[in-house]
């Protein structure tokens, strides 16, 4: 099978649109369409249906599109470690974590990476579902529980509890509960108990609600939750990390909270070798150590 036709073929399945392809790959449509053409002949099926919005891909396109994307993948990592030098750090490392933990606590830190490494570029992917590793959706990852697949290379970062948080304002203008049921008089901010989030937060709403609390603004990520709490909007489930870099933030109910949840580092194996993946782990493990060492002196 011909490996040019196959590029050609992934880019216009990537892109639906002959026209946009040919822009990736800085062909003329005719000649996309060509490739195309040939392709299909010389598998004996069609890979498209045509029709007036662009293309979309036919049974037999899926099939070898699901092939050519792992492929790119395979390509894109053997690339990156042929980029990889013993002696320099530069290139793409996409990182990918959640909305709270990479909006709160590993964004504001980037600047200490990138002035040990300028010329590294950051794709820091926030969101709540987790990203096949593997499968090269992303080259490293910040996970709020320990990653289940064999061919992972794991560190255990720290373990973060569930708290509740409210600001000063607040507090001053509707008063500081002092046992649960207290919390009927407050406004609870949370994440909606459907969505996707630690289930160790999921059971400490659980917990909460049983007290019949009625005033409730739910948002579908810890960030929006820390923001609404900052506005002094009520009182919110939030994670323990953000007390270093909100202490203005005020503890409520300092009992309650939930159990542990392990905060885990992971990278494909292929990538060990990588020294784009060594300088990250090394800087995200040295902000842990920070982090630990701050929150044992403000203990004392």
């Amino acid at each position: 099978m011909d490996w040019d036709k196959l590029r050609i073929f992934h880019a216009v399945a990537d892109a639906g649109s002959l026209t946009h392809a040919g822009d990736v790959l800085h062909l003329s449509q005719s000649a996309v369409s060509r490739q195309i053409r040939a392709l299909e002949e010389s598998l004996e099926t069609t890979l498209f249906h045509r029709h007036a919005r662009g293309l979309i891909l036919t049974e037999q396109g899926e099939l070898l599109f699901d092939a050519t994307q792992a492929m790119s993948k395979r390509l894109d990592a053997a690339s990156a470690r042929i980029r990889d030098t013993e002696e320099e750090v530069f290139g793409n490392l996409r990182v990918t974590t959640t909305i709270g933990f990479g909006s709160i606590w590993l964004a504001p830190r980037l600047r200490k990476l990138y002035a040990n490494y300028p010329d590294l570029s950051i794709d820091l992917m926030l969101e709540e579902r987790v990203l096949d590793l593997p499968m090269r959706e992303a080259d490293i990852a910040i996970r709020m529980k320990e990653p289940s697949q064999a061919d992972l290379v794991r560190k255990r970062l720290m373990d973060i509890r569930m708290q509740l948080f409210a600001s000063p304002a607040y507090i001053e203008a509707n008063g500081m509960p002092r046992r649960m049921k207290d919390m009927t008089q407050h406004r609870l901010i949370c994440q909606a108990q459907g969505a996707t989030q630690v289930s160790a937060g999921a059971m400490l709403v659980r917990e909460l609600m049983t007290y019949a609390v009625e005033r409730t603004l739910t948002v579908n990520n810890y960030f929006g939750v820390l923001q609404s709490v900052v506005s002094d909007l009520g009182i919110g489930v939030l994670p323990d990390y953000l007390q270093q870099d909100f202490p203005q933030l005020v503890r409520v109910l300092p009992e309650v909270e939930s159990n542990e949840v392990p905060v885990f580092l992971a990278f494909p194996e292929e990538l060990r070798g990588s020294r784009r993946v060594q300088a990250f782990r090394d800087f995200v493990v040295e902000e842990v150590v920070a982090y630990r060492r701050a929150r044992q002196i403000a203990a004392q």
